[in-house]
């Protein structure tokens, strides 16, 4: 039998919602799934749905898909539910072990995770580290994430603001490039909504190759670009004094350091 039998979702808004979904699409059980969400008016077949935390209950998972911002006055409620046997789940950007641990003392073990909607389709980056769990619960962890995507144990709690920074905000990222190439098709005469299929299909087989491929993101580049095409000229204005790399490498970096306040704030609270 599968380790974690009874989960608890509180709150399942969009990042919640997305794992629920790609967890039930890899075939876990719905009748596993309770959700404590005041928003939602219904649920897939099978799941439980709860417009208020139950006051009693055995969960071998509660998982925080609540905001960050509501964590404290939430605390105490669902601390009732956590106790030795629960291992605690959270998707909070953010909120530190730390933090994690302050709130909920009696937890079994804490998991931190970060991943993105992609979780739905089973195609998200999972990036997981956790405190008091063995390597038994760890594998159980793992196993449960596999169905969502790509689990990656960081090997340190510190690099989960550069993960959220990549595999957190990246699609948000992506999807500005997608639209930044449908805006340039545009200004060539393309008609707008061909010029975003266009975009789409394009970015959508670039990735699955490169993620078939042996070859790294910079080589498959490469390969496309010939010595004096067209590719080519268009990389060298992506390429001319490392632009591209040094936007991205901004970006990233303010992502990054705003994760690390809402930290900060997380232990001031």
């Amino acid at each position: 039998m599968e380790r974690f039998q009874n989960i608890l979702l509180v709150g399942c808004g969009n990042m919640a919602g997305a794992m629920l979904k790609g967890w039930l699409k890899g075939g876990i059980a719905a009748s596993r799934f309770t959700i404590v969400d005041p928003k939602r008016t219904e649920a897939p077949e099978g799941v439980t749905l709860l417009g208020e935390l139950p006051r009693e209950g055995r969960f071998d998972v509660v998982m925080l898909g609540i905001k960050p911002q509501g964590l404290d006055e939430a605390a105490p409620a669902i601390g009732a539910l956590v106790g030795r046997e629960t291992t605690l789940f959270s998707i909070l950007a953010g909120v530190e072990f730390e933090s994690l641990a302050a709130r909920f003392p009696a937890a079994g073990a804490v998991v931190r995770i970060m991943p993105n909607l992609a979780a739905a389709i089973g195609k998200s980056p999972i990036a997981l580290d956790s405190r008091g769990l063995d390597e038994t619960g760890r594998a159980a962890v793992t196993a449960m994430m596999a169905h969502l995507g790509t689990p990656e144990w960081l090997a340190e709690e510190a690099l989960f603001d550069s993960v959220t920074a990549l595999a957190g905000c990246g699609p948000a990222f992506v999807y500005r490039f997608i639209d930044a190439l449908t805006a340039g098709a545009v200004s060539l005469g393309l008609d707008e909504a061909q010029s975003q299929r266009l975009a789409l299909a394009m970015v959508e087989g670039a990735a699955q190759l490169a993620a078939a491929s042996p070859f790294s993101a910079g080589e498959l580049a490469d390969k496309v670009a010939s010595p004096g095409g067209s590719t080519r000229a268009g990389m060298n204005v992506l390429d001319a004094g490392d632009a591209l790399t040094r936007l991205i490498a901004a970006t990233m970096a303010a992502s990054r350091d705003r994760n690390a306040e809402m930290a900060a704030e997380a232990r001031k609270a």
